[in-house]
């Protein structure tokens, strides 16, 4: 069973093989810096990447042409478009 992110708290535990820890520990050696700062700072880099290729929209050129006209010559509002719009609050 997962276990729930604790928000307010800085601390983070997780278990790890030695031969992993290892490793860790040689690149730590090599790097000189704490096994904190390396494992944050490299995990900081892989959750950047991750996001940065999760939000990102990549578009062909002819793509972003579509959209470049779309946004310049918007189709006009249709019945259902219209409808909502009326229904929103003042």
């Amino acid at each position: 069973m997962p276990r729930v992110a604790v928000e307010d708290n800085e601390r983070m535990s997780f278990r790890i093989h030695s031969e992993e820890k290892a490793l860790l520990l040689r690149a730590i050696a090599y790097a000189h810096i704490d096994l904190t700062e390396f494992v944050v700072r490299n995990a900081v880099q892989a959750a950047k990447a991750v996001i940065a290729q999760a939000e990102q929209v990549s578009l062909s050129e002819r793509d972003s042409l579509r959209v470049l006209d779309a946004l310049e010559h918007p189709p006009a509002p249709n019945a259902k478009l219209l409808a909502a719009a009326r229904a929103l609050p003042r």
